[in-house]
């Protein structure tokens, strides 16, 4: 399994996917818990991406660990992320994360955006601080919460997509248990550390890279009413929303997503906008 060694103590397994040039327009980064074996960044390779799937230290098969962060895990989590283009050489890239994923990625956009081309933010949020710092993982493992809501609503009139959930679902059964370590992090929620919506909301209008943000009506993790309020702060963002989606999405609709964010990253590496040209004549 390929590994890459970013400190003495830290070694980051990661998987890559694509044959298209190693140069800055064409990296895509995307570091989480676990990916799914077809979601979008595998989907995205097949379109001319170089997509690089870093798994988070303290998950296996990178690096186990014991220290508690706090308030800083994703900070080191963006932090990771820059060590391993580093080792990598790679200078600039695109990054794109689903979930906590996305949450590494608005730290990376607050520490190291110098980095970026651009992001890709699904269902990224951010979380409301005003709802509490425990991540779902860690309330659901010390019993605070029975269960987790729902992530997706009931697929509407198509077997195919409903043929991908039940698939998707039988892989993650499948999965053998955690490691004791790995099932001891709490990571907690993006930019915790800001302590209030109101300086949350500061930090984000610090972020200038082209950001799109896709997200589904019916997440209760990622609430449109989250996702309007990045955008709002956002001064170079996107906004889309799916109707009968939640929070899956990138596993769900790859084909839709994945057309979405390869116009959009195509187009602000060009052009450094988060829009099409406008022609006027």
């Amino acid at each position: 399994m390929p590994h890459i060694k970013i400190n003495d103590k830290i070694s980051l397994f990661y998987e890559e996917y694509g044959t298209g040039a190693l140069d800055a327009d064409n990296i895509i980064l995307s570091a989480q818990v676990g990916f799914y074996p077809k979601g979008m960044q595998q989907h995205l390779a097949t379109l001319g991406w170089h997509v690089f799937c870093i798994t988070l230290r303290g998950f296996h098969p990178s690096t186990l660990i014991d220290e508690d962060y706090g308030e800083h895990w994703y900070d080191i989590f963006a932090d990771d992320v820059v060590a391993f283009a580093d080792k990598m050489g790679i200078g600039r890239f695109t990054y794109m994360g689903a979930s906590h994923g996305s949450g590494v990625g608005w730290h990376l956009m607050l520490r190291s955006q110098e980095r970026v081309n651009a992001f890709v933010a699904v269902v990224g949020g951010p979380h409301s601080l005003a709802a509490g710092t425990m991540s779902y993982r860690q309330m659901l493992a010390q019993g605070i919460i029975k269960e987790i809501p729902p992530f997706n609503p009931p697929v509407d009139n198509d077997p195919a997509r409903q043929l991908r959930r039940d698939r998707r679902s039988a892989h993650i059964a499948d999965q053998p248990p955690a490691p004791e370590q790995e099932r001891k992090i709490d990571y907690g929620r993006p930019l915790m550390a800001l302590g209030s919506e109101e300086k949350l909301c500061e930090e984000l209008k610090k972020i200038t890279v082209p950001v799109l943000m896709l997200g589904g009506v019916e997440d209760p993790i990622s609430t449109p009413e989250l996702m309007m309020r990045t955008a709002k702060c956002l001064p170079h963002g996107k906004l889309i929303m799916y109707s009968n989606c939640g929070h899956d999405i990138d596993t769900d609709l790859i084909e839709e997503t994945c057309d979405e964010a390869d116009r959009f990253l195509r187009n602000a590496i060009k052009t450094h906008k988060w829009y099409l040209p406008v022609e006027e004549k």
